[in-house]
């Protein structure tokens, strides 16, 4: 059990501010900096950098802008903040393809996110790096696939991915960076759904650089129970494959006020981790309005928004759940 009295480093996802870092845009980056020195003021010491998608002719420019925004953070007295980043998969950039030109491509792109990874200075890169998210597959009759026909669907594509993902995790190893795989609950997206599943996967990866990111708001909603999840954090662990954990409730809101077994969640990741945790709150912006069929208003953000008199900012938002991840960490702890 972990008895240090000291807490474990404590993201928070941005998320609740963006889905995109603009990291060409110099006013951007002035609007980054604000956000992150008002956040540290409440005790988070690093942050999880959603990396945008962008053109496969662009890479190169990609590495140099996240360069130039890290050299950024550093001259504003940054320089000891941690990030993390959150990537996925996309339709064109597939490793589960049936086709190798498609996997191929998918290979570079996941690399050159790697790439920004490292020039941020970060070591974990996590996501759902595997089946591209939210892409339900159908028919070549446009019907939906679900169940059994669904998941013999995506063995074979499983099959598919496992060397790409070896391959990446060959390099990310060369970058010193971990790989994290995100299992996502199923109403929004196919594959994979449970740590179940995803450990499944993995014994077709020999690279320990690749494992998981443990995600509090999927393991509610599509894991196996507190009993179960106990063994699979103890064998992944074991594995060398728990790389990162994020605190979420289910309905990705506000988590100080959310129905979350804190410590059956916390209990056996603190026994056998010590990495950094992350809050994860998916915030009332246009990218996830429609795609999480958002209904909660909007936590506004200062500077951007008109201040709402009755609703809590972002940055309210955030400063309560760091204070009630870490008071549930201490507890968890402490009962150890």
């Amino acid at each position: 059990m972990n008895n240090s009295s000291s807490l474990p480093n404590i993201y928070l996802s941005f998320f609740m501010f963006t889905t995109d870092l603009k990291p060409d845009n110099l006013e951007y980056r002035k609007t980054v900096v604000k956000h992150i020195k008002e956040l540290i003021k409440f005790g988070y010491t690093g942050f999880e950098f959603p990396i945008a998608l962008t053109n496969p002719q662009s890479y190169a420019q990609d590495l140099q802008n996240y360069q130039n925004l890290r050299r950024y953070l550093d001259g504003e007295g940054l320089a000891d903040v941690k990030i993390s980043t959150n990537v996925g998969a996309t339709r064109t950039f597939d490793p589960s393809s049936p086709y190798p030109k498609q996997r191929q491509e998918a290979l570079e792109y996941l690399k050159s996110r790697v790439d920004i990874t490292a020039a941020l200075g970060g070591e974990i890169m996590m996501g759902p790096i595997v089946i591209p998210y939210g892409a339900f597959p159908t028919t070549d009759f446009n019907d939906p696939i679900w169940s059994d026909q669904l998941q013999n669907h995506l063995a074979v594509r499983y099959q598919n991915a496992q060397p790409v993902l070896n391959e990446l995790g060959k390099y990310a190893q060369g970058k010193n960076v971990k790989l994290a795989i995100e299992p996502i609950t199923h109403w929004e997206t196919p594959g994979q759904n449970k740590l179940s599943q995803l450990i499944d996967f993995l014994k077709g990866v020999e690279s320990k650089q690749v494992g998981v990111v443990i995600d509090s708001a999927h393991e509610i909603l599509d894991g196996d129970g507190p009993e179960k999840f106990s063994e699979q954090v103890a064998h992944l662990a074991q594995e060398k494959r728990l790389h990162y954990i994020q605190v979420s409730p289910p309905d990705r809101g506000a988590l100080h006020t959310s129905w979350l077994p804190w410590q059956s969640f916390l209990k056996p990741v603190l026994e056998v981790y010590t990495g950094p945790i992350a809050v994860e709150i998916f915030n009332a912006i246009p990218p996830f309005i429609n795609s999480l069929r958002l209904s909660r208003r909007k936590f506004w953000i200062p500077g951007e928004d008109q201040p709402h008199p009755f609703y809590p900012s972002a940055y309210d938002t955030a400063d309560k759940a760091i204070q009630a991840t870490k008071k549930e960490i201490k507890k968890a702890i402490k009962r150890g």
